[in-house]
C-alpha cells in the first residue's frame, strides 16, 4: 500500500515545487547558507501541502478516472489505494504541513492554506468551468513564487517575475488541455466536462497568443527590471526561453506530450538541456557578473 500512496502523492511533481526557489535566486541570496535553508524548508512544506491535494483531487476525480484511457491506472481509480487511507493520508500531510509552515513564517501558512483552499474549490467546481480551470492551475504557480518571497528578506526582487510566472503557466495548462484532447479524441467531454468547453482550433489561440506573449514579457523583464546587471547580459537568457517555449509547442502539436508537463519535461532530453542551460545562464549572470 506504501508505494500505492507514495504514487498517489506525485512525488516527481515535485518539481513544480521548485518556483517556491525563485525569490532565493534572482534576488541574488542562493549562496547564503540560512536563506537557502528556509527556502529548502518551505519548499518542502509546499511539496507535501501539494501531495495532499493531489489525494483529494484523484478522491474526488475516482469515478471519472475510472473510465480514463490512462488515469484509470492511478492507485485510487484501480483500488490499489482505499480512499479512506487517501483520505486519511491527505489530512494528516495538512495537520503537519500548516503548523511547520507557521512556525517557519506566518505568511507562508496563510499562502499554504489559500493553495489548499483554492485547490478544493478547483476540485469541486472550478475545474469544470472552461478558461477558469488553466487560469485557478496558473494561480498555484504564482503561490509557489509567493511562498518563496515570505521566506526571505527581498531586496531586489522583480514583480515582472510574477507575470512571467502567470503568463508561462498559463502556457503550460493550456498545452496540457490540448494535448488531453488529443489522447481523447471524441470522448473528450466524457472523460473530463471541461473540454466540452474548448476546441482544438480555441486553443491552438489561446497558446499562440500566451507563448508570444510570455516571450516578450520575459525579453523586456531581461533590459527593465532594476535589479538586473547594467550591461544588459541577462538578455543572453532569452534565446533559451524561445527555445524551451517552441520545443514544448513541438511536442503537444506532435502528440508527443499527452502526459503531464513536469512528466514530459522529464522525459524530453531537449528541454532538460535547455532548462539546465537557462538556469546556468540566470546563476552566472546574477552571480558572476
Amino acid at each position: 500500500m506504501l508505494p500505492a500512496l507514495l504514487k498517489t502523492m506525485r512525488l516527481r511533481q515535485w518539481t513544480k515545487n521548485g518556483f517556491v526557489f525563485f525569490a532565493l535566486i534572482f534576488d541574488k541570496q542562493l549562496f547564503q547558507p540560512e536563506a537557502f535553508i528556509r527556502t529548502l524548508e518551505g519548499f518542502f512544506l509546499f511539496c507535501l501541502t501539494s501531495s495532499a491535494v493531489y489525494l483529494l483531487n484523484d478522491v474526488a476525480d475516482v469515478e471519472a478516472d475510472r473510465q480514463h484511457p490512462e488515469k484509470k491506472h492511478r492507485p485510487i481509480a484501480s483500488g490499489k489505494l482505499p480512499l479512506n487511507m487517501a483520505w486519511s493520508a491527505a489530512i494528516v500531510l495538512v495537520l503537519v504541513t500548516l503548523p511547520g509552515a507557521f512556525f517557519l513564517a506566518p505568511a507562508l501558512a496563510i499562502i499554504l492554506a489559500l493553495y489548499l483552499f483554492i485547490n478544493i474549490l478547483y476540485s469541486q467546481w472550478l475545474k469544470h468551468v472552461p478558461i477558469l480551470d488553466v487560469m485557478i492551475v496558473s494561480t498555484g504557480f504564482v503561490l509557489r513564487v509567493a511562498a518563496g518571497v515570505t521566506l526571505i528578506t527581498v531586496e531586489r526582487f522583480s514583480p515582472w517575475l510574477y507575470v512571467i510566472t502567470t503568463l508561462f503557466s498559463l502556457y503550460i495548462g493550456l498545452g496540457k488541455r490540448r494535448a488531453e484532447m488529443t489522447l481523447l479524441e471524441e470522448g473528450a467531454g466524457s472523460h473530463r466536462k471541461v473540454l466540452d468547453g474548448y476546441t482544438l482550433p480555441l486553443l491552438d489561440q489561446y497558446i499562440t497568443i500566451v507563448s508570444g506573449t510570455t516571450i516578450v514579457t520575459y525579453s523586456l523583464y531581461t533590459f527593465t527590471a532594476p535589479n538586473l546587471p547594467e550591461n544588459h547580459s541577462m538578455m543572453l537568457t532569452i534565446p533559451f526561453v524561445v527555445y524551451g517555449i517552441f520545443r514544448y509547442l513541438q511536442l503537444i502539436q506532435t502528440g508527443n506530450a499527452a502526459g503531464a508537463p513536469d512528466e514530459v519535461a522529464l522525459k524530453d532530453r531537449p528541454l532538460q538541456v535547455t532548462v539546465l542551460l537557462w538556469g546556468l545562464a540566470v546563476i552566472a549572470v546574477f552571480y558572476l557578473s
